[in-house]
């Protein structure tokens, strides 16, 4: 995604719709080019185009998840992004930001498998040119991820090298924290497998304490924002985990 895609996305996010027309002027670019992008973008499944406007894919998703930090979550994404090779088996949990970065691997060249709970990323992944396995179990539909006993078997009976996980909540004190159980017991399960985690979380995250404890000890790597509080990030760097600030 270029940064022409990007300003579009945000003058769609901030508008909830707009017309071609507009997004020409704003964008200083010829109407055949606003054209050429949207479509872009459409089959990137970030936007819809209605009879001459542009608006959002999937407004509930998001206008709840997205929207919130939206360009930010975007470059945790591509920089997640970075960390996948080509050989690589890898699970991504769900939330708004590995969503993101399921759209970012759609452009990736070469040959991965990717694993997830998530039924919006499966969809997302739907046209992917490399092979995407979602597990089975109890849909918690909120967040479009399942859940529970057969969820966890799943992830007992399957290998991958990389995980990128979402948390709701870190503080020196308790750790990684989750605000609901049974997306939690999936996330320790997944840590358990050995893997190479990578927690991804805007700084907004740091600082806050949910019900549910995530085993911290398993996660090596945190991708964040440059924001995050040096008092969090130095309790990060002395349990010997790397901060990946972007």
């Amino acid at each position: 995604m270029n940064k022409r895609h990007q300003i579009i996305l945000e003058l769609i996010n901030n508008r909830k719709k707009i017309s071609v027309n507009e997004l020409s002027e704003l964008t200083k670019v010829s109407l055949v080019t606003i054209r050429n992008d949207l479509s872009i973008l459409e089959q990137q499944n970030y936007v819809k185009r209605t009879h001459g406007f542009a608006e959002i894919l999937d407004r509930d998703f998001m206008s709840e998840r997205m929207d919130v930090n939206f360009s930010l979550k975007q470059k945790l994404a591509k920089y997640s992004l970075s960390l996948i090779n080509e050989g690589d088996s890898v699970f991504i949990e769900g939330g708004s930001t590995n969503s993101l970065l399921a759209r970012e691997l759609l452009n990736f060249k070469g040959e991965i498998v990717v694993i997830t709970v998530c039924t919006y990323i499966a969809t997302l992944l739907r046209d992917a040119p490399f092979d995407v396995i979602l597990f089975g179990g109890l849909l918690q539909a909120k967040s479009e991820s399942v859940i529970g006993p057969l969820t966890r078997t799943c992830i007992n009976q399957t290998h991958f090298n990389k995980t990128f996980l979402g948390i709701d909540g870190y503080s020196p004190d308790f750790g990684f924290t989750g605000r609901d159980m049974m997306r939690a017991e999936v996330i320790n399960a997944v840590l358990n497998k050995g893997a190479e985690n990578f927690v991804i979380s805007d700084s907004s995250k740091f600082g806050l304490v949910y019900p549910y404890t995530i085993d911290s000890d398993k996660i090596k790597q945190v991708i964040t924002d440059s924001d995050i509080n040096s008092n969090m990030e130095k309790s990060l760097k002395n349990k010997g985990i790397i901060v990946h600030k972007i």
